[in-house]
């Protein structure tokens, strides 16, 4: 995790903790063994995983992940990092700021799932309210760069909040 400081977030008292998302199927701690040597980087079809700090991680606002395996495929230390799995440990939550819980109607993040993990349930009298099946979110975070306002987060499977991405 990182901590966001900026000095108007301090002022604000906006002190967060962002959450570091690693790619996909990652089994061991980035940084005891990757050498920062980009090559996920320079090998991800989506253009999503960028270098923070020295340590590969995924940014979900322009695209998601597809789970294609070529972060893994092109790691020189794909055999201690990965698992069999490729998946990430994360899942999507709507924020309050989301236009449809906000009387507009939006139903962007849901057309964008790729496994219908984002539903709309009827409310009398506006928009239908959205929420995420957990069991169905693998985290790829396609609904995240595709949010108008931002009003998608990703959190850790544990249930923890961490943070908001940008």
């Amino acid at each position: 995790m990182v901590t966001s400081l900026s000095r108007r977030a301090l002022l604000r008292g906006q002190i967060r903790q962002e959450l570091r998302i690693l790619p996909p199927g990652l089994l061991r701690p980035v940084e005891e063994i990757c050498d920062q040597c980009s090559a996920c980087v320079d090998h991800c079809p989506q253009s999503i995983i960028s270098m923070q700090s020295g340590i590969p991680a995924l940014d979900f606002s322009s695209g998601g992940c597809d789970f294609c395996g070529q972060c893994r495929e092109n790691c020189p230390h794909a055999d201690v990092f990965f698992g069999a799995e490729l998946s990430i440990p994360h899942k999507a939550q709507v924020q309050p700021h989301c236009l449809a819980l906000n009387s507009v109607d939006c139903q962007a993040c849901r057309d964008h799932c790729p496994t219908d993990a984002i539903r709309f349930r009827p409310r009398a009298g506006g928009p239908w309210h959205p929420s995420v099946v957990e069991d169905d979110c693998t985290g790829c975070g396609l609904c995240i760069g595709h949010c108008p306002t931002n009003a998608i987060s990703i959190s850790a499977r544990n249930g923890s909040h961490v943070a908001a991405q940008p």
